[in-house]
């Protein structure tokens, strides 16, 4: 089984920075793409960045140029480098990966758990 564990959340203040990280463990044969969305209360979960397995990268329009996302494949762990974050930027942050568990089996999808993140003004 995979599990992914989300780390790095908590309070910060407008203009400050956080980074997340999100390590796979379980059966594990090749991790794809992985990826951070955010949630907040009554609203769909949202794409923030995304990173392929080639190190290809993806962002939505209200966090690029302040977010950044890399990865470990050593360690099977993803990262968001957070700065200059606003208080829009609260929200619940979730870990995605497609993960790849057999060499005969195709990618499937995981979450983790979240880590709240909230930025005061």
């Amino acid at each position: 089984q995979v599990q992914l564990v989300e780390s790095g959340g908590g309070l910060v203040q407008a203009g400050g920075s956080l980074r997340l990280s999100c390590a796979a463990s379980g059966t594990i044969f090749k991790i794809n793409a992985m990826g951070w969305y955010r949630q907040t209360p009554g609203n769909e979960r949202e794409l923030v960045a995304a990173i392929t397995s080639g190190g290809n990268t993806n962002y939505a329009d209200s966090v690029n140029g302040r977010f950044t996302i890399s990865r470990d494949n050593a360690k099977n762990t993803v990262y968001l480098q957070m700065n200059s974050l606003k208080p829009e930027d609260t929200a619940v942050y979730y870990c995605n990966a497609d993960i790849k568990p057999g060499i005969l089996y195709g990618g499937r999808n995981y979450w983790g758990k979240g880590t709240l993140v909230t930025v005061s003004s």
